[in-house]
């Protein structure tokens, strides 16, 4: 946190917390509660290590607690979470998967997912257009799913989606083809052709990993993404810098995703 910032922690401090397994790893208890603060609201985020087989009875035990506002969510959580709300966006309800909750006026919790929305925020930011483009995306977990939703309503005129997991792959491609706002195909690792490549899985955060997809067919002219965030930049970014392409990496993307993320808490 900024240190020439005193802390407003006291008795009247609003509790909003972030849940994973691990929980260890994540960065964004200090920005999130800076970014309440900053605001004018008396309110902190705080990290909770909870194992899935404990998830429910967690989350029934702090929502208890009249003074807990807000439950961010990690991995593994996400698909979990939308089990345990009342009520959820439209979106959220599609993917079957939540980020973030709030309290509804009766205590239970709605959830929403704003891994996507804030992916093509990022995007926008960068300069990259979807209207009309050919997007390829490799990976169908939870943030792929999200993704690939934001980019099928978002402009594209094609997504082709690639996933070793091809049951998983085909059920995102016909549900997403089933919306109808663009041609949802299943894909390859083969960039040709493609105007936006994005990597949606953790292939990149080893040493020695793969390039999810295939660099060598990269062209100056395409985008690249990445939702990797260690290492800063993953292999296949660099390759794509070197390349001259315009890119994204997951940093890029988290810094939307919270900003989402803080602006749902405060009711926005």
């Amino acid at each position: 946190m900024n240190s020439t910032k005193t802390l407003n922690l006291d008795g009247a401090s609003r509790i909003h917390f972030i849940v994973g397994d691990p929980i260890a790893q994540v960065k964004s208890p200090a920005g999130v509660s800076q970014a309440f603060q900053d605001a004018g609201l008396n309110a902190l985020c705080i990290p909770a290590h909870v194992a899935p087989a404990d998830l429910a009875a967690w989350t029934a035990g702090v929502s208890l607690s009249k003074n807990v506002d807000g439950i961010i969510v990690t991995v593994p959580h996400k698909f979990a979470y939308f089990d345990l709300c009342a009520t959820t966006s439209e979106r959220g309800a599609f993917l079957k998967s939540i980020n973030t909750l709030r309290r509804n006026a009766n205590g239970t919790w709605h959830g929403d997912m704003f891994d996507g929305m804030g992916y093509v925020r990022a995007l926008a930011l960068k300069g990259c257009s979807l209207q009309g483009k050919r997007a390829l995306l490799v990976g169908a977990g939870g943030a792929g799913s999200a993704i690939a939703y934001s980019l099928a309503t978002g402009g594209v005129r094609e997504l082709a989606i690639h996933d070793e997991d091809t049951v998983r792959r085909d059920a995102l491609v016909q549900r997403l083809a089933s919306l109808g706002p663009c041609r949802v195909v299943a894909g390859s690792s083969d960039p040709t052709g493609f105007d936006i490549a994005i990597n949606a899985t953790p292939i990149g955060m080893k040493a020695g990993d793969p390039h999810p997809i295939d660099s060598s067919k990269f062209t100056p002219s395409m985008f690249v993404g990445c939702v990797i965030t260690a290492p800063a930049v993953p292999p296949m970014i660099a390759a794509a810098r070197a390349l001259g392409c315009n890119t994204l990496t997951g940093a890029d993307m988290f810094a939307q995703v919270k900003d989402l993320m803080v602006e749902f808490l405060m009711g926005k």
